[in-house]
């Protein structure tokens, strides 16, 4: 990996990382669809002006139905989730369990794209060891009355889809500029989340969110979604989808690090017997 590759890798896993934190932050005074709706609205914001000014919106055109495939696997359906299982379970463990998104990546390329890379000795056996993690964390904590697993599977379930829209982009639209399909990607979902938000959003103001409400919606717009999609589609197109995949070990220690020391979340059992095996299971799997 390049040096330019790493300062990608290293800042598009702690920007997100930050996601979990603040998702929990802003729970606390808006509803899943307004949040979802603030993050993407302000992401578009910044992001479809300059695709316009730079002529990237011509390419997105011509591209139209994998930016709208590419925001429903990427946002619409992972973002709500997340987002809906906060209220459930640790902020730490979402960042934990959406870093299974290198597992499903391998074998979708295993699969669908036929790269036998994935079914190596190695990389198979990582697989395996990092699902085992997954069970034992869900299954010692779900036993033991710490998790509720309708809400792991939910997480999981965007892990899945954040594992297939990379891949599908960096086959389908290599020549359509960053820019252009996170901003129009972020206005798709802004425009199908704007309905449910509406019914919300009166009542959340009434109530009078607090600053660090507001600050948590901008953090998520700007940071966790704008800026680090603009880096996170530069690193695939240095490395590859599936090694850029790789980012949600950061993400993981950043998610359980914030999550432990400034939400007080606990260190359950599961999460003790699950991480090693998840950590190792992601090294594995990594390996050619």
């Amino acid at each position: 990996m390049t040096r330019r590759g790493l300062i990608m890798f290293l800042l598009t896993g702690v920007f997100w990382g930050l996601p979990y934190y603040f998702i929990a932050i802003a729970l606390e005074s808006f509803s899943t669809p307004t949040i979802v709706f603030a993050r993407t609205f302000i992401g578009a914001l910044v992001l479809v002006p300059y695709a316009i000014k730079t002529g990237a919106s011509r390419q997105v055109l011509k591209a139209w139905p994998y930016v709208l495939l590419f925001a429903v696997l990427e946002m619409v359906g992972p973002w709500y989730l997340i987002t809906e299982a906060e209220k459930y379970i640790s902020s730490g463990l979402a960042g934990l369990l959406i870093s299974t998104v290198p597992f499903f990546a391998v074998a979708i390329l295993a699969l669908v794209f036929k790269d036998r890379t994935a079914l190596k000795p190695v990389p198979l056996t990582g697989m395996i060891i990092g699902f085992l993690g997954v069970i034992a964390l869900v299954g010692i904590d779900s036993f033991l009355g710490h998790v509720e697993p309708l809400w792991i599977g939910a997480v999981v379930l965007a892990a899945i889809g954040y594992s297939i829209a990379p891949i599908m982009a960096n086959h389908k639209m290599t020549n359509v500029p960053t820019s252009g399909v996170i901003g129009f990607s972020m206005a798709i979902v802004a425009i199908i989340y704007s309905v449910p938000a509406a019914f919300e959003i009166p009542g959340e103001l009434a109530a009078a969110p607090p600053i660090e409400g507001w600050v948590a919606l901008l953090v998520l717009g700007l940071i966790c979604s704008a800026l680090a999609f603009v880096i996170f589609f530069e690193l695939i197109r240095e490395i590859g989808p599936v090694k850029a995949s790789l980012i949600t070990y950061v993400n993981t220690a950043v998610a359980l690090l914030l999550g432990t020391v400034f939400l007080s979340e606990p260190v359950t059992p599961g999460l003790l017997i699950g991480i090693p095996l998840i950590a190792v299971g992601l090294y594995l799997s990594a390996k050619k």
